[in-house]
């Protein structure tokens, strides 16, 4: 048998690939801005208007802002699933994540709730082999203890560390692996228009009966304005996620969400007056090395298959 040889890029296709990766590396750091921007617009607008009235402002905006793009007039067949429990089950899953990362973020500097959301990766590579049958080997297990090492370092249980509020953060992960589990699953059955759907709407059919009753704040002029941005931000950033996984994979693409870290420390010194301390920044370091070599051993596994 002959082997077949590929034929190697022209050096202008070489270069057109080039250039869709830069851009798609671009959207992904831009997207994570805008999630940093919520992030650090929840923050000031939790304490003043409630955290679960923040989170309906947060899902009703943001479902406004996606419905531009899609609708059931662009994609018909939207709310039609294969699986709607997991659908279900995972848009809960989505909603307890932001409720406790808005009731972590009135206690804790946003780099702190960040390096702990760093953890999610570690947490859904551990988890991975039970529920979707994607053992980790022994290389990937010794990242996943070496990060959440890094968390003992941020967290030092016992000597003072961060808040107690750390717990809504931790919570949080859990059910944001649980989310990004459910997402991986559904891949192959629903397209990614319809879960996103989900998303939102799951959101807005649960708090808006609620939200009669709890509503007791007055917004000025400047806290409705950071209200229309919550969702801005929030549709913004998940927009531009998409534009960015048209034009590269997955795996060019994951490690760039620790650059998110960069806009948490920007925003929280600029908005908030917060520094980071040095057992923050080095646990958060540890965290990201380990989640960044995690990505570097999923791409490789999946080459070599």
């Amino acid at each position: 048998m002959t082997a077949t040889l590929e034929t190697p890029p022209s050096p202008v296709e070489a270069a057109s690939e080039r250039r869709r990766r830069l851009i798609a590396i671009a959207l992904m750091c831009g997207a994570f801005a805008c999630f940093s921007a919520l992030d650090a617009t929840a923050k000031w607008l939790s304490p003043r208007i409630g955290v679960i009235e923040t989170t309906w402002i947060r899902y009703v905006s943001s479902f406004l802002f996606v419905s531009i793009l899609l609708n059931p007039w662009s994609f018909p067949t939207i709310a039609e699933t294969r699986r709607p429990w997991t659908q279900g089950i995972r848009s809960l899953a989505l909603l307890a994540s932001t409720v406790l990362n808005f009731l972590a973020l009135q206690y804790l500097q946003l780099t702190e709730t960040m390096t702990i959301m760093f953890t999610q990766p570690l947490i859904v590579a551990l988890v991975s082999g039970p529920l979707l049958g994607e053992w980790p080997g022994p290389r990937r297990l010794a990242a996943i203890g070496v990060g959440f090492l890094g968390v003992v370092l941020i967290t030092r249980p016992g000597a003072g560390g961060i808040h107690w509020a750390a717990i809504y953060s931790f919570i949080g992960v859990g059910a944001y692996a649980a989310y990004s589990i459910m997402t991986r699953s559904l891949a192959k059955d629903d397209p990614s228009e319809t879960t996103m759907f989900y998303s939102a709407a799951a959101g807005i059919l649960l708090l808006t009966p609620a939200i009669p009753f709890i509503w007791h704040a007055t917004p000025d002029l400047k806290t409705l304005g950071l209200m229309v941005l919550v969702g801005f931000w929030g549709a913004l950033g998940h927009w531009l996620l998409i534009l960015a996984h048209r034009h590269a994979s997955a795996a060019i693409l994951a490690p760039f969400l620790y650059t998110q870290i960069v806009w948490m420390i920007l925003l929280g010194y600029v908005v908030f007056g917060d520094v980071p301390d040095l057992w923050t920044l080095a646990g958060g370091a540890i965290v990201i090395a380990s989640g960044i070599y995690l990505f570097h051993r999923e791409r490789v596994r999946r080459i070599s298959r």
